[in-house]
């Protein structure tokens, strides 16, 4: 007997409250939560997760939901601007400053003033700008290029990192006076793999979007399909399962997505090692299993050495599930 297709109608989701946010699992729940507590108070966040998890979407909510809202919402990608050009980006500059600098430039902060700035991937400034950062943190001021009048800008900071900013205050890649200064409020924002319960949501959502831009007429889905999307690891969170279902419409002849047409890397499971270790075990043989490989690696998650590569998994899931069990890692540096 053929197992009929699922229906792809949507359902009631926290995009309700949340613009362009998908989803209603506890873990995504606990996240929203935090973030309508702390937006009306104008304090400085740092959120951190997986790349494609969506940051920038969490940064967007935060101002939205503060007094601030009105005001402009400015973004800078730390790891997509030379490090050359970053503290001007940052802070402007003025005329003859440098060479190429043939006119005046207002930087990010003053575009933001009333308004918020985010800071996406903030671990990947330099160490020679991070006490300007700091300083524009603490006093609010700062200096364009070329210039000595010094400048305010009333700027509310979030920040957002895919490297754990701990570690890499540990390794001294980054000032601790500013890591405690952008981590006032910290938001974890989990991995796919961690909220599976938004994956079939997400999907419905996603095959409306590019079936209405496409033109196509694509109601329903092979449960086999989704049973493989849900049960898929996504590396690449929700940029890849956003990439995955666009070529799947785009592949897709009739108004039913099959399997066939999911697109999906040629390992769609995850590893032996992921699927039958960690998020599979009992917690309580998951944590022996974790802390024993940390302790063989000194506390170390990656590198050669590292836990991840004794485990047999990457970093990343290695970080959130070292995460979610609360586990410091640190203690075990002087095993």
């Amino acid at each position: 007997m053929a197992t009929s297709a699922l229906t792809l109608n949507t359902h009631e989701s926290c995009e309700d409250r949340f613009e362009q946010i998908i989803g209603s699992s506890p873990a995504l729940e606990a996240v929203l939560e935090k973030v309508e507590r702390v937006a009306p108070t104008g304090v400085t966040v740092l959120i951190e997760g997986e790349t494609g998890t969506g940051k920038e979407l969490i940064a967007r909510s935060v101002h939205n939901l503060s007094p601030r809202y009105r005001g402009p919402f400015v973004q800078v990608n730390c790891a997509a601007i030379p490090l050359n050009l970053l503290e001007s980006e940052l802070f402007g500059h003025e005329k003859g400053a440098f060479t190429g600098a043939i006119a005046q430039r207002i930087g990010r902060f003053e575009k933001a003033d009333g308004g918020t700035l985010f800071l996406d991937e903030v671990g990947d400034i330099p160490p020679a700008l991070q006490p300007k950062l700091l300083r524009v943190l603490q006093e609010r001021e700062f200096e364009r290029l070329g210039s000595g009048t010094t400048r305010s800008a009333d700027v509310r900071i979030v920040a957002a990192t895919n490297r754990s900013l701990a570690e890499m205050v540990a390794q001294r890649h980054f000032r601790d006076d500013l890591y405690y200064r952008l981590n006032v409020f910290p938001i974890y924002i989990p991995a796919l793999r961690e909220r599976r319960e938004d994956i079939p949501l997400l999907v419905r959502h996603y095959v409306a979007k590019y079936s209405a831009s496409m033109r196509r007429s694509i109601n329903a889905m092979a449960p086999e399909a989704m049973d493989v999307l849900a049960g898929y690891d996504w590396p690449g969170n929700i940029r890849e399962l956003q990439n995955v279902v666009e070529r799947a419409v785009v592949m897709c002849e009739g108004d039913t997505l099959t399997m066939d047409e999911m697109c999906l890397p040629r390992e769609a499971t995850p590893s032996g090692a992921v699927r039958e270790g960690l998020g599979r075990l009992d917690v309580v043989q998951e944590r022996r299993m974790i802390e024993t490989a940390l302790t063989d690696s000194g506390g170390r998650v990656f590198g050669p050495r590292g836990a991840a590569v004794k485990l047999g998994v990457p970093r990343s899931t290695l970080e959130s599930r070292i995460r979610s069990l609360n586990i410091n890692k640190h203690q075990f540096k002087s095993v």
